[in-house]
């Protein structure tokens, strides 16, 4: 191997980690800014107005620099994954985030790489689902009862909220899974163009089937977090995303929710006086142990067995 193909591969390596970076801080702000998005007007609005933002912006960049967007039959297909985590995937957190704090939101999509590793290996064959990984699935599982029970106070429409949320984290797996099934090789922000084309129809249809109206004003809160949403959280964090998606496999990716649960927490304490209960705190170490156990579980299990061989020989 010589020297120009080594320092191909650390520059691949860097630019991979910068993503993975890039990506924790947007989902871990991403929360706080959904709800701010809805202060003072409805959160039909808000996220209608995000994806438009986002998809006129990713669209002229694709057009800028590709000159043209693909539709044959594969990248179509690739559109209409994405724009189930789009629509499917966000449009249950938009609702879900009237109910439940930005903090807890992080939390439950916690989940995702469980949920995604199962899918994963029943749908791609990309990994096994033994039993130390059905472990921490159950122990992420356990977390997800014990702030559904501490929490039970705050009203049905706080179990919704979370259920709401749970729902996103299930269509953004499957639609995960699905984008590495295709394997189609397309640049990251024509996959976000695309699928940004393809879900504005399912907002647009919901927000005149709901009719919630124009608001008459639009506080400097909300309208800085839907810009923020629609160029950094639509385009920046999704073109990242699906970059990385490309480049390693999909339950490693889902491994970014390991790190934004609790640094969602922490903001939303932070900047939105968020109240955290002990129920959240245990429920969030348990679903952070149980991440744990599923990524890596099989690893220190092995390095467990081979010392112990070692040792009686």
């Amino acid at each position: 191997m010589d020297s120009g193909e080594t320092g191909q591969k650390i520059v691949n390596r860097l630019i991979i980690g910068a993503a993975y970076l890039i990506v924790i801080t947007i989902w871990s702000t991403t929360p706080i800014t959904i709800k701010w998005s809805s202060d003072g007007v409805d959160f039909l609005f808000g996220i209608v107005m995000r994806m438009a933002i986002g998809a006129i912006l990713s669209l002229t960049i694709t057009l800028l620099v590709y000159k043209k967007i693909s539709f044959n039959k594969s990248a179509c297909k690739v559109y209409l994954a994405v724009a189930l985590a789009m629509f499917g995937g966000m449009m249950p957190v938009y609702w879900g985030a009237q109910y439940i704090s930005s903090g807890l939101i992080s939390v439950v999509f916690g989940l995702t790489p469980m949920i995604t590793g199962y899918l994963a290996w029943r749908l791609i064959n990309e990994q096994s689902f033994n039993g130390v990984k059905i472990i921490g699935s159950t122990a992420g599982v356990v977390g997800l009862i014990i702030i559904f029970a501490g929490n039970i106070a705050f009203g049905e429409n706080y179990l919704y909220g979370v259920l709401a949320i749970l729902l996103a984290v299930i269509l953004h797996s499957v639609s995960a899974v699905w984008i590495k099934q295709v394997k189609v090789d397309m640049p990251a922000i024509s996959i976000v163009a695309g699928g940004l084309l393809f879900s504005m129809p399912f907002f647009i249809t919901v927000y005149l089937v709901f009719s919630p109206g124009l608001p008459e004003i639009i506080p400097h809160k909300a309208l800085w977090s839907i810009v923020y949403l629609g160029v950094v959280g639509s385009v920046v964090g999704f073109v990242c995303y699906y970059f990385l998606l490309k480049q390693l496999p999909a339950s490693q990716v889902a491994l970014i929710t390991l790190v934004t649960p609790v640094l969602s927490l922490w903001i939303g304490h932070t900047l939105n006086s968020e109240i955290i209960s002990t129920s959240i705190y245990i429920g969030t170490a348990f679903v952070l142990s149980g991440l744990a156990l599923h990524q890596w579980g099989d690893v220190l299990l092995k390095k467990v067995w081979k010392k112990r061989s070692l040792y009686y020989g």
